[in-house]
């Protein structure tokens, strides 16, 4: 499936084998970190296909109160809102003592200044991230990096660059709000690299983008080509 790169494919017959297989690798992940350094610093994805993981994961008995939580990316809505990729992680991770830190504390119209604040809050942080989990839209898109006004520097922007601001363009009809998203330095960056998709679509969208490597006329395709870091695909039927 790859060139020089290590992209692994994990196929499934189901969401639900999915969500143990991808729980079990997370917190595999997440003990070896908290063994190595003392703490766990990890990025989620929202959105539905991953909320059957976070179940099983949060059922885990982890040390979670040396966990650190971020969202991969947040849209800029209040915290609450049904939109809100923080709040649907912090309802499975917060009850077990895990620190979910929102990057969009409040909703504003400047959404370059949410940017500016959610990258001050994730300076802080301990880099490299443990891990970062992605998921693929069927337009090829990962995390908030969309094609927009934004769409260059989520991609090329400095490395030292955690999240920024970017505005979609078009705008998803599920979700037509701004956007706070990790840039691709901050995702390859990662210790660990998971992708969690489901459904013949998205597999045909993804495969395709890492065949076009850097020309990819998809996001994932852009994030991926030239990463150096393993990245495990887990694929399952919708």
């Amino acid at each position: 499936m790859s060139d020089d790169r290590e992209i692994e494919w994990w196929d499934y017959e189901d969401a639900e084998e999915m969500a143990a297989a991808v729980a079990g690798d997370i917190g595999f992940i997440i003990d070896s970190a908290i063994d190595a350094r003392g703490a766990a610093v990890i990025a989620l994805s929202g959105g539905k296909t991953p909320i059957p993981i976070y179940a099983k994961l949060a059922a885990a008995k982890h040390d979670w109160k040396r966990v650190t939580i971020v969202p991969v990316d947040e849209r800029i809505v209040p915290l609450g809102d049904p939109l809100s990729n923080v709040t649907m992680i912090a309802k499975a991770f917060l009850p077990k003592g895990a620190r979910v830190m929102p990057i969009v504390p409040t909703a504003t119209a400047d959404y370059k200044a949410a940017g500016r604040s959610a990258d001050a809050l994730m300076q802080d942080l301990h880099w490299p991230l443990d891990l970062c989990l992605l998921g693929v839209g069927a337009d090829g898109h990962t995390a908030s990096i969309f094609p927009g006004p934004d769409y260059d520097e989520a991609l090329s922007g400095p490395n030292e660059r955690r999240a920024l601001g970017v505005m979609p363009d078009p705008l998803p009809k599920e979700a037509p709000v701004a956007r706070v998203t990790l840039s691709r330095a901050a995702i390859v960056s990662a210790r660990a690299l998971i992708i969690a998709v489901t459904g013949d679509a998205k597999k045909k969208v993804i495969e395709a983008a890492i065949k076009q490597g850097p020309s990819s006329k998809y996001p994932i395709g852009r994030v991926l080509a030239d990463a150096e870091l393993p990245v495990d695909i887990h694929w399952a039927a919708e």
